[in-house]
C-alpha cells in the first residue's frame, strides 16, 4: 500500500508533458478559393486533417452562419490578425475580434515603414507598441505575436532590427514565418534556438531551391513549395518546435498550387512529428 501511495504521489506531482504540436492553416492560403465557395473549402480543410485556423472574417456570412460552418467541419479559429494601425488606435477591437472566435493569439503581420528594409527607429517604435498593447491583450487571455516579414534583417553594425525586437520583447511573442525570415537573410532555426520559448506559432512555408533573397518583404509567391522539398530546414524547425513546445505549426502556402500542395505539407509535418 505504501508503494502504491508513493507511486500515486509521484504521478500527480510529475511535470506535465509538453503540449503536443497542432497543425494549423493560415486561411490566406485559400484566399482565392474562399471567394468562390467558402463552404466547399472549409470542408476540404477538415478533410485534410486540419482543425486549427488562423484568419477568420466570415466570408460574407453572419457571425452565426460562420460559427455554424466552423462547427460543422470541426474547425476552430486559434489566431486573428492584429493590424498595426489598429493596435495603435483600437486595441479593444482586436481583443473583441479574438474573443468572438475564442482565439488565444493575435498576430501583427506587417509594420508600416518606408519601402525597403525597416529602420532601427521604426523597429524600436514597433517594439514599444507591441509591449504596451501586448500587456493589454494578455490581461484578456490573448497573446500578441509578431510575424517577421524579411525586412528586419539589415545589419546596422550593432545588430539587426530583428535582433533588437527579439531582445526587447517583454509582453509579446513571435509567429515566425520561416520563409520570409530566410528571404531576408535570417536563419530561422538558429533564431529559434537562440530565443527558446518565444515562438508559440510558426508559419511553415518552404522555398523553391535557388530562389534569391529579398530585403523588402516582397517576393514571388509561386516559389512556395510543398514542405520538405525546398531549401528551408523545415524538418529541423519541426523538431525544435517539439523541444520548445511550440503550440501551432501553421501552414501558409501563398502559391496558386495551394489546394494541391497543402495536403502534402500536412503529411510531411505529421510524419516529422512522429519522429
Amino acid at each position: 500500500m505504501k508503494f502504491k501511495s508513493l507511486f500515486l504521489i509521484l504521478l500527480l506531482t510529475a511535470p506535465l508533458a509538453v503540449t503536443a504540436q497542432e497543425v494549423a492553416l493560415q486561411l490566406y492560403s485559400l484566399r482565392n478559393e474562399m471567394k468562390v465557395d467558402p463552404v466547399k473549402y472549409h470542408k476540404a480543410i477538415s478533410d485534410w486533417g486540419i482543425s486549427a485556423l488562423e484568419g477568420g472574417g466570415g466570408y460574407g456570412m453572419s457571425d452565426a452562419e460562420y460559427t455554424k460552418l466552423l462547427k460543422e467541419n470541426k474547425l476552430k479559429i486559434v489566431g486573428v490578425g492584429a493590424d498595426y494601425n489598429k493596435l495603435k488606435s483600437d486595441p479593444a477591437g482586436i481583443i473583441a475580434d479574438a474573443k468572438k472566435y475564442g482565439a488565444k493569439y493575435a498576430t501583427c503581420y506587417w509594420i508600416p515603414h518606408t519601402e525597403g528594409p525597416i529602420s532601427m527607429e521604426d523597429m524600436k517604435a514597433a517594439t514599444e507598441l507591441f509591449n504596451t498593447t501586448g500587456a493589454m491583450l494578455a490581461k484578456e487571455g490573448i497573446t500578441l505575436t509578431y510575424h517577421p516579414h524579411g525586412y528586419e534583417f539589415a545589419n546596422s553594425g550593432s545588430g539587426t532590427p530583428m535582433d533588437y525586437m527579439l531582445e526587447n520583447a517583454k509582453n509579446f511573442q513571435f509567429n515566425m514565418d520561416v520563409f520570409w525570415v530566410q528571404m531576408g537573410g535570417g536563419d530561422p532555426l538558429a533564431i529559434m534556438k537562440a530565443h527558446p520559448g518565444k515562438f508559440p506559432q510558426l508559419h511553415l512555408k518552404d522555398r523553391k531551391k535557388g530562389t534569391p533573397g529579398s530585403a523588402d518583404g516582397h517576393g514571388d509567391v509561386e516559389t512556395n513549395v510543398v514542405l520538405g522539398t525546398g531549401d528551408i530546414d523545415i524538418a529541423g524547425l519541426i523538431q525544435e518546435a517539439k523541444k520548445q513546445g511550440t503550440k501551432y505549426l501553421v501552414i501558409e502556402d501563398e502559391s496558386s498550387r495551394s489546394v494541391e500542395q497543402i495536403p502534402q505539407s500536412v503529411a510531411f509535418i505529421k510524419s516529422e512529428l512522429k519522429k
